[in-house]
């Protein structure tokens, strides 16, 4: 799978310890960024990875700043993305089955690289439950993404 990651200042030092993991894991890495701890703005990051998974350029994006909240508005701005905020192993199962997140959002103040790697890796593994109620809730999500996209 191809991976898109980015991070702006609060959540560089994470993105650079789980690069390596989801690499292990077999994934291909592609990384918009930022790699330094000066102040950026998070908008910035969050856009091209959504961008590449909206595209199709990448499977799969995630992103990390410093509480995750602001990565995950940011890319949910994107016709197409379905960013989950995610800081526990059970919510990361859940958010691939029920609502085929197609972005993950972490915060390095959050959480630590351990369990980060956790949730990469059950995000990652998990399908999402075709089921019919699942289908039908995520189809009336992208009603609503399509009914404001030109508003």
């Amino acid at each position: 799978m191809r991976i898109a990651i980015g991070a702006d200042h609060a959540g560089y030092r994470l993105k650079d310890e789980i690069v390596p993991f989801i690499q292990s894991l077999g994934h291909e890495i592609e990384d918009v960024g930022c790699n330094c701890d000066q102040s950026v703005d998070y908008p910035d990051y969050a856009l091209p990875v959504a961008d590449l998974v909206a595209s199709g350029k990448a499977d799969r994006g995630i992103l990390i700043c410093g509480t995750g909240i602001g990565m995950s508005i940011a890319a949910n701005k994107v016709k197409g993305i379905r960013c989950a905020l995610v800081h526990d192993m059970f919510s990361a199962k859940a958010t691939r089955e029920h609502n085929d997140t197609n972005v993950l959002a972490m915060g390095e103040r959050v959480i630590g690289p351990g369990v980060a790697q956790e949730i990469i890796r059950i995000w990652l593994d998990t399908p999402f439950s075709n089921g019919e109620r699942h289908v039908g809730r995520v189809n009336k999500v992208m009603q609503i993404e399509a009914k404001f996209a030109d508003a």
